[in-house]
Order: structure tokens, then sequence, then C-alpha cells
């Protein structure tokens, strides 16, 4: 479990990068700063899969459940949100210190 999670924190690490790397383009070709959030990265690839994935949070639980806590979520940059992700996943993925307990 821990491999999946280190390779899983590898994954959305790179998903950070390439969403900071599209920031940092569009804003020196625009001359200002510009941060795409989320919910617009994800309207522009899979506008299906978007919609799909807000009927089903809405038909599962209650509707505040997509507009209080997941659109807001949706909202931040792709590179935090993604970044944000992958250091809880590598975190949880980490190694740990094997401690040695000598009992007389």
């Amino acid at each position: 479990m821990k491999v999946f999670l280190r390779v899983l924190a590898g994954l959305l690490f790179l998903i950070a990068v390439m969403a900071a790397v599209n920031d940092v383009t569009r804003s020196l070709a625009a001359d200002r700063p510009v941060m795409v959030s989320t919910y617009e990265h994800w309207d522009k690839l899979a506008p299906v899969t978007l919609a799909a994935a807000r009927a089903s949070v809405e038909k599962r639980t209650h509707p505040l459940v997509w507009s209080w806590g997941l659109a807001p979520l949706l909202q931040l940059p792709a590179w935090g949100l993604f970044g944000l992700l992958g250091l809880v996943c590598a975190w949880a993925g980490r190694r740990r210190r094997e401690v040695n307990i000598f009992a007389n």
C-alpha cells in the first residue's frame, strides 16, 4: 500500500507541475498573473464526466455537499490542489523509521 501511495504521489506531483507550467505560460502570454482552476481544466478536458460527477454527488448525498464542499475545492488552482493531494499521499506512503525496542 505504501508503494502505491508513493507512485500516486509522484503522478499527482507530475500533474501539479504540468498545471503550473500551463499557468506560467498563460501568465507570460497575457502579461498578467493567470491561474486556471481545477474546475476549468476539468470542464475543458471532459465536460461530460464533470456533469456526471456533479449529478452523482448530488444524487447520492445532499446537493449542498457539491456546492459547499466540492465546488470550493475545485475552484483552487489545479497546481495547488494536485500538489496538496500529492503531499498527503507522499506523507501517508513515506518510509517510517524502524524502532528497535529491547526489553530486559
